[in-house]
């Protein structure tokens, strides 16, 4: 039931962009030549010549969005993979468009007309996916339009899998349910029951409409896939394999084919792309010029406070372990009374710390003494956004206790990261935070480090658990 509604509902999408598609053609003619821009407008081509092109138009771009997978499902697919996806397809059609005119020496089409109309169809496609994608998920959390899935092993990863389906309805899966050969029939996980031995599968197939099957196989089982993979393809339904090494393979692992030898990598880092890594540094040089520009009445303010509320330097050095854990001298405004070296080398603040001084106590509340790390910045030992870097005694303790730890060191250390905007800062969990810094690692792209500035500004400056 579900491929056939997804057949129709991919025909009415399609439909739908067909209609925008010439509806954004239109709009921009009429802004061209009756509109603001009409003063300026030789028109040499008639209306009707200017809407023929409509025929090439939009086949063209359904077939355009088709190689962009914009008619794939968006249950799970991101809202900004979309967008990407429409702004692709409409740049390369504008850039097709505009060979064929230039090739068929029809130079006469308006190229404002052309680019007006590149950029309305880009607003109006994402207005209407979002307005499609919001009524669809509302359809899904009443029960309609909905995926019956069985998962065909008990694992870690079932149970992963099976936390998210609950935790989105919007995306319309209903896990009906687990097979296992070695956890008891009957066996439940929030409401998720084993209810057989993967070899009912073939019998409970054609008493079940099931959409999908996902393989979730513990790693001890794993040499049984090959049967069950093909146990699973005689049935026809939809196979997917979940993997039970999440905790090793990332989620978007960087594969390899050597000779048709599939080759997974254990970690990709986009920032080891020396473009990627250039185009990061610029962005860090320049932001952090501008900020230093914009806070420097700030920082000379603190300067005075400090040096008129206790004795001693400025700007506190310590030592933190940065890009390929090599270690470097991170500035700070200095919050707290003067201390030796190796009794504060060991040890977090706590809470009403007596060595946090009155105006430390407000710089460390607000993450203002973190300001003087703009020149850590420029002298490219840290980045506006990255993993927040610690001490060598805590990394030596953490990397024996805490699984990946020492991956956030393949990229420099950072003033602010997707950690710290999501609330784990301070005295919070260190798990929690290494989670969200391998997940900015594997996931870097310029897009998500404005983001993060962007939440750091309205939220990430105020740290509850500063002490």
């Amino acid at each position: 039931m579900i491929k056939d509604n997804q057949k129709n509902f991919s025909r009415l999408h399609m439909l739908i962009d067909v209609f925008v598609i010439a509806a954004s053609y239109a709009l921009a003619w009429l802004i061209r030549f009756q509109g603001i821009f009409e003063h300026s407008a030789v028109q040499s081509k008639t209306v009707q010549e200017y809407m023929f092109m409509l025929i090439f138009i939009v086949p063209g771009y359904l077939l355009l969005y088709q190689a962009f997978d914009l008619y794939t499902p968006m249950r799970m697919q991101g809202r900004r993979l979309v967008l990407a996806g429409i702004v692709k397809a409409n740049a390369l059609g504008l850039l097709i468009i505009m060979f064929a005119l230039y090739n068929f020496k029809e130079l006469d089409y308006s190229r404002l007309t052309l680019v007006s109309f590149c950029v309305i169809n880009i607003v109006l496609e994402w207005f209407v996916r979002m307005v499609i994608f919001y009524i669809l998920r509302d359809m899904r959390k009443k029960g309609m339009n909905q995926k019956q899935v069985l998962l065909v092993g008990y694992s870690r990863a079932a149970e992963e899998y099976v936390d998210r389906i609950l935790q989105n309805p919007q995306w319309g899966y209903v896990i009906r349910g687990i097979l296992d050969d070695n956890v008891p029939a009957g066996t439940t996980y929030k409401g998720v029951k084993v209810i057989g031995r993967i070899a009912n599968l073939m019998i409970i197939l054609p008493s079940s409409r099931l959409d999908e099957i996902a393989i979730t196989l513990g790693l001890s089982e794993y040499y049984r896939l090959e049967e069950i993979v093909a146990l699973c393809e005689k049935s026809g339904v939809h196979t997917k394999f979940i993997p039970d090494y999440n905790n090793i393979i990332p989620t978007k692992p960087y594969t390899e084919d050597i000779l048709g030898l599939p080759v997974i990598n254990i970690r990709y880092v986009p920032l080891s792309n020396t473009f990627n890594a250039l185009i990061k540094r610029s962005m860090d040089i320049a932001g952090a010029i501008v900020a230093i520009i914009v806070s420097s009445p700030v920082m000379l303010v603190l300067c005075m406070l400090i040096k008129l509320t206790s004795p001693g330097p400025l700007i506190y050095k310590q030592e933190r372990v940065g890009l390929h854990n090599q270690t470097f001298r991170m500035y700070k405004f200095r919050s707290m009374e003067i201390q030796k070296e190796s009794e504060e080398k060991k040890a977090w603040t706590v809470k009403n710390d007596p060595r946090v001084t009155g105006i430390g106590k407000f710089m460390r509340h607000t993450s203002l003494d973190e300001l003087p790390q703009l020149f850590n910045i420029l002298k490219g030992e840290m980045s506006l956004v990255g993993p927040r870097p610690e001490r060598p005694f805590f990394v030596e303790k953490f990397r024996e206790e805490i699984p990946r730890y020492m991956v956030k060191h393949q990229v420099r250390p950072g003033l602010t990261g997707w950690a710290q905007v999501n609330g784990y800062r301070g005295d919070t969990s260190i798990r929690k935070r290494i989670e969200c810094d391998l997940y900015y690692i594997e996931n870097w792209s310029v897009g998500f480090d404005i983001k993060i500035m962007f939440l750091t500004i309205f939220k990430g400056f105020i740290n509850k658990n500063a002490y």
